[in-house]
């Protein structure tokens, strides 16, 4: 295995024989502190975070949902390999293990929402499970997870890590 920069990389083909085929899975790069997670954005948007090493800016709204994805091919697959309008810049961000731990725990599936009655403005955290894709953009059995997440929780996260 490579590193790039603090991100280690491996050959597709040798690599998706150790992930699961099937079922729901997270699969990142992390450590004992840290999660890579990985978000598109338009190249003015993706210029100041690098710049400022924070997001905001211009064209930054803080009043929508940002969505993070933890897996790289999915956020490929998503994004179009950054071909797509306003997402032409893919940002690897990474942030502290317990953030990560604290996202999940605040996570709902439209699903669970809804069979407990909890209103869409209450959900800071929106939890979706989609099929995974191979580089060629066949769908995979195995489900990969993006989280969205409303500014308002976000900015109620530690900023360092």
């Amino acid at each position: 295995m490579e590193s790039l920069g603090n991100i280690s990389v491996d050959l597709y083909a040798k690599q998706k024989g150790s992930w699961p085929q099937k079922g729901r899975h997270i699969l990142a790069q992390f450590n004992d502190d840290t999660v890579v997670v990985y978000q598109a954005f338009c190249p003015a948007i993706a210029e100041y975070a690098v710049k400022h090493q924070r997001f905001g800016g211009p064209q930054f709204s803080f009043s929508r949902m940002s969505w993070i994805k933890p897996n790289f091919l999915w956020m490929m697959y998503r994004c179009g390999w950054a071909s797509k309008t306003n997402q032409q810049r893919v940002l690897a961000v990474r942030i502290t293990r317990q953030g990560f731990h604290t996202i999940l725990a605040n996570a709902y599936t439209v699903e669970f929402q809804k069979s407990q009655d909890i209103n869409t403005a209450d959900i800071l955290v929106r939890l979706q499970w989609d099929p995974d894709h191979t580089p060629t953009y066949e769908k995979e059995e195995r489900r990969a997870i993006q989280l969205g997440l409303k500014m308002r929780f976000s900015s109620s996260m530690p900023q360092n890590g």
